[in-house]
């Protein structure tokens, strides 16, 4: 997962692939909170691994369950319907609207004391409607804050008589309120039918068929009348089904529906594997939606295969209620249409994890589009010409659904990257969504961003670099360490290193499964190998390998390989001169013989390793007057390289210089942080 301050995504090409989608939040959390209060022992497979889903196994550890975690399965022994004796907990539940509302009217009527935070957006969320339901029976739950929003204070409610009266709960602000009920109210179902009445249109019904298919899983089940009567039989008990699959996330699956419909052209288009077209996921119908606009779609039981129709894709007018969170994909679909685009129905957009109506309006606006919002719809023209598309930066409001749906904007006729700020808010659904984009994208190699930071042994750019491309999220090659990766390789592989065997190493070398990381590691095939390319063998290898014509061919082409989505920081002696001669930004980076020699003494001293600082220096001398000198790639700054002089600077001081530098090469202006 991206955890940089912001991702600038390149201008994108193409799009094909497959993609296996994370499990449905929606899905996730309601199936969390069903095994909690069952009787028994569930296995969840698929669980979505992500801060919502995180925040609501803390709140279920809290209150008594027993959570089992394997592999790839979680195990969880419910409470069985009550809450062992004395219960109390502060419960943290950061923006999780999934975790906070069920919780909080699960947990008023099983007796406990809790209370109930999270993160400030959260205090913005209405939740006054169901608070006002839970009082009509007797619950006990009083604000700390503002009233009709948490956080909250839950005390034990008063039991002593069933529910007479049907319980009433306005459905035209959230389905949640709806859901939250309908899962806490068997609670309160053992004498007599319990009934609840929607006030008011209910919004997002798909969320709530969601509810009442996996209502009936754990044992319940509740009669629908015509969406706006609830009817819990007496006698009701949750019961674990022992297993459940939770399906891939409909919602997530937009972005690559979308993606397929702009982006992929031919017979292949977008695989996108773990929900199909008989999900039980209302967002599923976003494939009409973007059927309707001209995307292409095949589907079978737990796939969809997405690729370009009509091009420019058709403007439509689409009332969204059965589609509220997916309906945000539409509108940067919009972007990619001929004509005026519609979103009716979406007064919802209001009480998310942002105000996504206006959210989204004012970033589309950054990307040249006319945009008209109301109270419950948006209508979004694309810019009238390529020209007047614009490089953006997207403002993300913490909000993972505005995050994932303007990466979609790289895909602009006029080949603009997008900013998006705050990237790492899409664990909130989709931890490693940016990862899966881009292992289904492609651009020309030209577009995809490299700083090169070359200088003499010992100049600190191998750290320079690694922080630099944490910073940006960007891919590191530590051109420094290839010919001793390739001797280790041919040296394990019982290969001889020498002219006769030239050929059989360069192969070897073409495909070495090598990742460098921010951390400074370097990973064969996943085997940490930073200490075992340091030996002296290692050492003696890398001079041999260095001097066979065919494997330096083979290692140029490798370290091309490195450049890839996002970006690249590469560290060497020759990245701007040889390797990467068109890279946007090249920083030779030098300090004084001295210093260098302080600098390697104190890393070598730290590791255990005896060393003569006298004896440093005289051998960097000497290695820079050979790597100066050398016929093939001699160590040189390149024409246009900004030279760096650290001797005095901190390894901060200079990261901000360089990060300063790439600012000015950018499109879109934003302040750096640490």
């Amino acid at each position: 997962m991206f955890q940089t301050e912001f991702l600038d995504i390149p201008a994108l090409a193409t799009a094909g692939g497959e993609v296996r989608l994370p499990g449905s939040k929606s899905i996730s959390n309601r199936v969390l909170l069903l095994a909690a209060l069952s009787e028994g022992t569930t296995t969840v497979h698929d669980l979505l691994d992500s801060d919502d889903t995180r925040v609501m196994l803390t709140a279920l550890e809290q209150i008594g369950c027993v959570l089992e975690r394997g592999a790839s399965t979680l195990r969880i022994t419910g409470i069985a319907g009550a809450l062992p004796a004395g219960t109390a907990a502060e419960l943290f539940l950061g923006n999780a609207g999934t975790a906070m509302r069920p919780l909080t009217a699960a947990l008023s009527l099983l007796g406990g004391e809790f209370t109930m935070l999270g993160v400030p957006r959260m205090y913005e969320r209405p939740i006054g409607d169901l608070v006002d339901g839970l009082r009509q029976i007797g619950c006990r739950i009083d604000y700390l804050g503002n009233a009709g929003f948490p956080p909250l204070r839950i005390t034990p409610a008063d039991v002593s008589s069933e529910a007479q009266a049907p319980i009433q709960v306005r459905g035209d602000v959230s389905s949640q309120f709806l859901t939250s009920l309908l899962m806490a109210l068997p609670l309160r179902a053992a004498q007599q039918d319990i009934h609840i009445e929607v006030v008011g249109e209910l919004i997002s019904k798909p969320y709530i068929h969601i509810t009442l298919e996996l209502l009936a899983r754990f044992g319940i089940a509740v009669h629908n009348d015509n969406w706006q009567r609830f009817t819990i039989a007496a006698g009701s008990r949750y019961r674990s089904p022992g297993d459940i699959h939770v399906e891939a996330d409909a919602s997530s699956a937009s972005y690559f529906i979308a993606l397929g419909a702009i982006a992929a052209e031919g017979a292949a288009g977008v695989r996108i594997q773990g929900v199909g077209a008989q999900s039980i996921q209302g967002d599923i119908r976003f494939v009409e939606a973007a059927q309707a606009m001209g995307a292409q779609v095949d589907s079978g039981p737990n796939w969809l295969q997405v690729r370009r129709g009509r091009w420019p894709l058709q403007a439509i007018d689409l009332d969204c209620n059965h589609i509220p969170d997916a309906a945000m994909t539409l509108a940067v679909m919009a972007l990619y249409a001929e004509g005026t685009t519609t979103l009716r129905n979406i007064a919802s957009w209001r009480v998310k994890e942002t105000d996504r109506i206006t959210a989204m309006a004012c970033e589309l606006r950054k990307l040249g589009a006319t945009v008209e919002e109301g109270a419950d719809y948006l209508r979004v023209t694309p810019p009238a010409r390529p020209a007047d598309w614009r490089a953006a930066s997207i403002h993300t409001y913490d909000d993972h659904r505005v995050a994932m749906c303007f990466s979609l904007a790289a895909f602009n006729p006029q080949q603009l990257p997008v900013r998006i700020e705050d990237p790492q808010c899409v664990a909130k659904t989709f931890p490693d969504y940016f990862e899966a984009l881009f292992s289904v994208c492609e651009t020309p190699r030209e577009r995809i961003p490299v700083i090169c930071i070359d200088g003499p042994t010992a100049s600190g750019k191998g750290t320079i670099a690694a922080e630099v491309a944490r910073r940006l999220g960007y891919g590191i090659l530590d051109s420094g360490a290839l010919y001793r990766i390739a001797g280790l390789a041919a040296h394990r592989a019982g290969i001889a290193i020498d002219p006769a065997h030239e050929g059989e190493i360069a192969a070897l070398v073409r495909a070495l499964p090598i990742r460098f990381t921010a951390t400074q590691q370097i990973l064969l095939d996943d085997e940490d190998i930073s200490q075992a390319i340091r030996s002296e063998e290692a050492g003696m290898d890398a001079s041999r390998v260095s001097a066979l014509p065919a494997v330096r061919e083979a290692l140029v082409a490798l370290q091309l390989g490195f450049q890839r989505l996002p970006g690249l920081v590469a560290d060497g002696r020759d990245m701007g001169t040889v390797i990467f001669p068109d890279a946007p930004l090249k920083v030779y980076l030098i300090a004084s013989a001295e210093c260098r020699a302080e600098r390697r003494y104190k890393q070598l001293i730290s590791n255990g390793i005896s060393a003569n600082i006298t004896a440093l220096r005289a051998d960097l001398e000497a290695r820079d007057a050979r790597d100066m000198s050398r016929s093939v790639a001699p160590l040189k700054p390149a024409p246009d390289a900004l030279s760096l002089d650290s001797s005095t600077l901190s390894i901060e001081q200079v990261v901000t210089q360089v990060l300063h530098w790439w600012q000015e090469r950018q499109p879109f202006k934003s302040v750096l942080k640490g």
